[in-house]
């Protein structure tokens, strides 16, 4: 994924919740019971690269944890100097 020829670091949110989840030694079972959902599901959000932004709300408060901090320093380490305008149309077929 890039933005205006900049890497951006892939975030995988299912992994940081996973591994926050297991930081605070709670267990699958525990976060099922809090969202509340099959303890399937919380297997399937380990394994998403992306997520709801309302489920991740809910998991931020339960944890205690700013998963959207995440996305939000990557925006405000984002340089915007490095943008440059879109090429006209002319330039293009050039």
């Amino acid at each position: 994924m890039t933005r205006a020829g900049n890497d951006l670091k892939l975030i995988h949110i299912g992994k940081l919740i996973e591994k926050e989840l297991r930081h605070q030694k709670r267990s699958v079972m525990w976060l099922s019971r809090q969202i509340p959902c099959d303890r399937r599901n919380i297997y399937d959000i380990f394994l998403r690269q992306s997520i709801d932004t309302d489920l991740l709300y809910k998991i931020s408060t339960l944890l205690n944890r700013d998963f959207f901090s995440y996305y939000s320093s990557q925006l405000h380490s984002f340089d915007e100097t490095d943008i440059s305008p879109p090429a006209k149309p002319s330039e293009e077929r050039l």
